[in-house]
């Protein structure tokens, strides 16, 4: 009796199982429970033809917590944005692949500001600081401030930001703070270049899958009624915060990208865009104070 056993089959199965217990993309969080306890690479899943048993056994017990519906970001303890990986757990809001079409934005956006400064980014609702750390991460020039109200989220921020010291990026300044408050950071008033946020906007009473209603933050969900509660008190304080010719992009729910951009237009921005995600879907609205930065 061998004490290895085929790797792909028992992906294709726990495929299969997935499936059937109703997870979006079975066959790519299969592939990745497998890569996790392998300690590989999902692309490179291949050159492992066959895995010991102690690996299977381990695997097979991640799945069936993805089968009940457990975020397959709490089984790795990971979620990426940019080049950065981040701790996520209970407790704390975990990233989403669309919230990367706005690091893309503001990425892109930090490019076409001028050089007599060193950019200064804000990072509203900042959860794990993703948008944060992964912007600090690939502009080290930046200075970064990230702002989160609930503790547990700020811990988890915490801790991705001393991993990220660890590993040589440049600290960023972690504030606990509550987003709505029209007097939050008032030193940066108008010295911000780029604000972002991916506040909580889902409307009150929305259907959501289990791994989002069970495991995610309430506190980090919903926006109110019409969603938009958190960024309609948001949006003063952004437009205070960023100097004339400075930009801010604010991820929304899907049903909100006219609301926000009506908010936006109502408190002075200019070069308004809505942005779709890669589903075609609305997904973040961008703007700009008016003036030269």
């Amino acid at each position: 009796m061998t004490d290895r056993v085929r790797l792909r089959p028992l992906i294709v199965a726990a495929a299969d199982r997935l499936a059937a217990a109703g997870v979006a993309s079975p066959l790519p969080d299969a592939e990745t429970l497998a890569a996790h306890v392998l300690g590989t690479e999902r692309m490179r899943l291949a050159l492992v033809p066959m895995i010991e048993r102690a690996d299977a056994d381990r695997f097979e017990q991640l799945v069936d917590r993805r089968v009940a519906r457990i975020p397959l970001q709490h089984l790795t303890g990971t979620a990426a944005m940019g080049e950065i990986e981040l701790a996520v757990g209970p407790g704390v809001f975990v990233p989403r692949p669309e919230t990367e079409l706005l690091f893309a934005w503001a990425l892109a956006q930090l490019e076409t500001l001028p050089h007599d400064h060193a950019p200064v980014v804000v990072d509203l609702c900042t959860g794990t600081g993703a948008l944060a750390l992964a912007l600090a991460h690939a502009r080290p020039d930046a200075t970064v401030h990230a702002v989160e109200l609930d503790p547990d989220a700020l811990n988890w921020a915490r801790r991705n930001a001393d991993a990220r010291i660890a590993d040589g990026d440049t600290p960023i300044t972690l504030h606990s703070g509550d987003v709505t408050d029209p007097d939050l950071l008032t030193d940066l008033s108008g010295r911000v270049d780029l604000l972002v946020s991916n506040p909580p906007y889902i409307p009150d009473g929305a259907v959501l899958d289990p791994e989002v209603a069970d495991h995610d933050p309430h506190r980090a969900l919903f926006g109110g009624s019409d969603g938009l509660d958190v960024i309609r008190a948001m949006v003063p304080t952004i437009a205070r915060l960023l100097r004339p010719g400075g930009a801010t992009g604010i991820e929304h729910d899907d049903t909100n990208g006219a609301g926000v951009a009506a908010l936006l237009s109502d408190a002075g921005f200019a070069e308004i865009v809505e942005h779709p995600d890669l589903a075609g879907k609305p997904r973040f609205v961008v703007g700009a104070k008016p003036g030269t930065a």
